[in-house]
């Protein structure tokens, strides 16, 4: 966590969590899941071809970085989305966007200038 630390120094760690967890795959794939909505553990190791203590081990790490929430319903966990944390994603994202934007806009007029 420190080198994460120091190359985002203005970030708190739950955010970098956020990084982190965004990284790998499979809790993005999660991600999009509860996207359309709420869903219990067990419908998410339906959905993904990961086994059950796979599922459990990226909803914590999803837990831990606040992309996700938890809450009981009688025998079952029941998962929720919880978009905050993506905000400073975005929010970082962003000058990228325009750069690909930019870089776009030059491919369009390029094309119309040749074509």
């Amino acid at each position: 966590m420190w080198v994460l630390s120091f190359i985002f120094p203005n970030s708190n760690m739950t955010i970098m969590s956020a990084y982190a967890a965004l990284a790998d795959p499979h809790r993005r794939q999660i991600l999009d899941l509860l996207r359309e909505g709420e869903r219990p553990a067990g419908a998410l190791v339906e959905r993904l071809s990961l086994s059950q203590p796979g599922v459990s081990k990226h909803l914590k790490v999803l837990r831990e970085a606040g992309l996700v929430v938890v809450r009981v319903e009688g025998k079952q966990r029941v998962y929720a989305l919880h978009p905050a944390p993506l905000a400073e994603v975005d929010s970082w994202l962003q000058p990228y966007r325009m750069l690909w934007a930019s870089r776009l806009d030059d491919l369009e007029q390029h094309l119309k200038e040749n074509h």
